[in-house]
């Protein structure tokens, strides 16, 4: 018996974008099924005079949709899932994700036109401790400043003198149309994205067959495989937005690259190596690197981290 799918959804512009592509993929798979789209505010999304590190890092954009799953308010959490922790919520699963966009982060500005302009006296504004680390490690004495906010509210900051440049993620801006901002995208070798980064995920009820079988149909094996073994990466280690750590990975004939990244706040002391193997080991190399990062010091520096996060 069909039954109408109600698709949860945080309220930005490019959230609300992510949850209209995967009830675009349900009613082309499914016809006559009848989808809704739900909006629900997060923690994130209200507190926004606050650094994303200092204020936690479990769920801040996710919760209030695992709420609703729980719940039976909503059958599928739509997130990017970038923004999605690794230990999910009991009950819950990750059904599926859609085909993965750019995975790389952009330089967005109207004064600076390449990475290689930036100079010390600059304001580069960036949400992520991530991109932070890897800004600093780049480019030493830069300026870095915090900045939060959807993209929209971003770009106006910088239009109004708040910063000269911003890095953010390519894929944001590019499913708004608004590729006009960017500068550059910057190369893996610069800046390492998020784990996760560019793939859209669905978030479902373990016990809801119905629904399972609608997001396994829609699901994009290629990128749920090579995120799956990023996640995997991320959860050994005890990331989150409060560390300094990527991941990404790089599919060629079978054969599987994972390239991963771990610094302290500054970038003074970063760790970057990769592994590569096949394809149906892509979760054992996922553990693999992890350990030889642990092996290279990872562990302390994140315990470092926490323990100043905490102080």
């Amino acid at each position: 018996m069909q039954r109408e799918i109600r698709i949860a959804t945080r309220g930005s512009k490019l959230a609300v974008y992510q949850a209209e592509r995967v009830k675009e993929q349900i009613e082309q798979n499914f016809p006559g099924i009848k989808t809704t789209i739900k909006i629900i505010h997060t923690r994130g999304d209200k507190v926004l005079d606050i650094s994303l590190s200092k204020i936690g890092d479990k769920g801040l954009f996710t919760k209030e949709l695992e709420h609703a799953l729980i719940r039976d308010h909503a059958d599928i959490a739509v997130h990017s899932l970038k923004d999605l922790p690794t230990e999910i919520s009991p009950g819950l699963t990750i059904g599926g994700v859609l085909e993965r966009g750019e995975i790389r982060d952009a330089l967005i500005s109207a004064r600076v036109l390449s990475f290689k302009d930036i100079s010390p006296e600059l304001r580069i504004a960036t949400s992520s401790l991530r991109r932070r680390a890897q800004l600093m490690l780049q480019v030493p004495g830069i300026n870095v400043t915090d900045i939060r906010g959807n993209v929209d509210t971003r770009i106006r900051k910088m239009k109004e003198g708040e910063c000269d440049a911003i890095v953010m993620a390519a894929v944001g801006l590019q499913r708004l149309g608004l590729e006009e901002y960017i500068r550059e995208l910057l190369d893996t070798d610069v800046m390492i994205p998020a784990v996760g980064q560019g793939a859209i995920a669905m978030q479902i009820r373990r016990n809801d067959k119905y629904i399972e079988e609608i997001t396994e149909k829609i699901n994009h094996k290629p990128t749920l495989i090579s995120t799956h073994a990023e996640r995997i990466f991320l959860r050994r280690l005890e990331g989150g937005c409060q560390i300094p750590i990527g991941c990404y990975t790089t599919v060629r004939n079978n054969t599987i690259t994972l390239t991963g990244f771990v610094s302290d706040i500054d970038g003074n002391h970063a760790i970057k190596l990769s592994v590569t193997g096949p394809l149906n080991d892509a979760d054992q190399l996922a553990k693999e690197l992890a350990e030889d990062f642990i092996k290279e010091g990872a562990g302390k520096i994140i315990a470092k981290i926490r323990q100043i996060a905490n102080a």
